[in-house]
């Protein structure tokens, strides 16, 4: 028998007053129309979405705009840049011409040859600015920017070092900062401290704990906060008791993954595979989720229980209450479920609009060689070789496209 967990709210974000200090003092600078970046940095499951929640709930008179990186799209350059500057775009016109020029051949909105990188950077700069220019402030927040495409990463640290008379925050939460953001302003999280990690920790345990077991769960997770929500779900009361099923902080990733694997397996069989469409989808596209899962005969319907169940948001866009949610929900797919989640969103997505994803979608979902599926991804890389070499780096759809024939399947 699963422990009983407690059915009242459990708080978004516990104590963190000095990094919600650190945040509403950015805020004001904003508001006082200095710009300013900050590299968010920690573990999995530390807090760093929660953060970033608080930067945006902070900011009720700011725009705010997001993007997200997506280990999948690692190797497709521009991706993770064209997240966060796609709802800006009807002020390209606006950019100078070689500014202009350059982000629309990145971003493929123009044919053209390479584009510089250094004009890229301006570009994205000065889009910012007149984003934020005689209006009210601009927030950008990152997250997971440790799997952005490197060439998203370069030229966001660009912009972010350049921030400075216009009224633009520009926030990353990364594991590690790496290369790219090194050297940026930076905030570390780490675990809470005891006391309000054993106040989380009772938050969601509904039975009495030995003061011991508590404490060793809290040293093992070592105040994780995600981890702290997550492992005791599915434990009985005696497991629970005895402090079984906690190995030891190092595995806490992958002991949170498995937690939220188990509660994907007690949802309704329409409910999970709507669930692995979305976790199959790397930008969270909402319409195109929706097209695919009625395709696979999903009923409207089967979102309800995974929102009830708070692994999964359904608006606009799709966002799933943490990347190590979707990784898991991901991970549990079989290969020949991968495949058919793959075909569908392939079969749902315009060729004339989005060509280069539904080429990617369709070499996941081939379980072997398939010639029309590699030229299709030779004549997708032949595009991006145009918009994203910068200065002799020619990674993107190429290097997918040199295996197409034996198509990767991720993870």
């Amino acid at each position: 028998m699963g422990m009983h967990v407690r059915s009242e709210p459990v708080p978004v974000l516990l104590g963190r007053q000095r990094e919600r200090q650190a945040l509403d003092s950015l805020m004001e600078d904003l508001r006082s129309g200095r710009g300013w970046a900050l590299v968010v940095r920690g573990e999995a499951g530390v807090g760093k979405s929660a953060l970033l929640e608080y930067g945006a709930g902070a900011a009720p008179d700011m725009r705010v705009v997001r993007a997200a990186g997506v280990e999948s799209e690692m190797e497709l350059a521009f991706a993770g840049l064209h997240q966060l500057c796609a709802p800006l775009l009807d002020r390209l016109e606006r950019l100078p011409a070689p500014q202009r020029d350059a982000l629309g051949i990145a971003f493929g909105l123009r044919g053209g040859g390479a584009p510089d990188r250094f004009l890229v950077g301006l570009a994205v700069l000065t889009l910012l600015s007149e984003a934020a220019e005689g209006e009210r402030p601009l927030l950008c927040l990152v997250d997971d920017a440790q799997w952005l495409d490197r060439v998203s990463a370069q030229v966001l640290a660009f912009v972010a070092r350049r921030l400075l008379a216009d009224p633009v925050g520009l926030i990353f939460a990364v594991r590690d900062p790496g290369r790219e953001l090194g050297g940026l302003p930076d905030l570390e999280v780490r675990g809470l401290p005891d006391e309000e990690a054993r106040t989380l920790l009772r938050s969601v345990v509904g039975v009495r704990l030995d003061e011991r077991v508590r404490d060793r769960i809290v040293a093992e997770t070592q105040g994780n906060p995600l981890a702290l929500l997550e492992l005791p779900r599915g434990l009985s009361p005696a497991q629970l008791a005895g402090g079984f099923g906690l190995t030891g902080a190092q595995a806490v990733p992958g002991r949170i993954e498995e937690s939220f694997r188990s509660r994907l397996e007690a949802l309704p069989a329409g409910t999970r595979l709507l669930l692995l469409v979305a976790a199959a989808e790397p930008v969270g596209d909402a319409v195109l989720v929706r097209a695919a899962a009625g395709r696979l005969g999903i009923a409207a319907s089967a979102a309800a229980a995974a929102e009830a169940d708070g692994l999964v948001e359904i608006g606009t866009r799709v966002r799933f209450r943490h990347p190590l949610v979707r990784s898991a929900v991901y991970r549990s797919a079989s290969s020949a479920e991968r495949h058919a989640l793959h075909a569908a969103l392939a079969e749902a997505t315009d060729p004339q609009i989005d060509p280069d994803r539904r080429a990617w979608h369709r070499a996941q979902a081939a379980a072997g060689p398939d010639e029309e599926v590699a030229g299709e991804l030779e004549r997708s890389a032949a595009r991006a070789e145009a918009r994203n070499r910068v200065r002799g780096e020619r990674r993107s759809w190429a290097t997918l496209s040199k295996a197409s024939r034996i198509p990767r399947i991720s993870r």
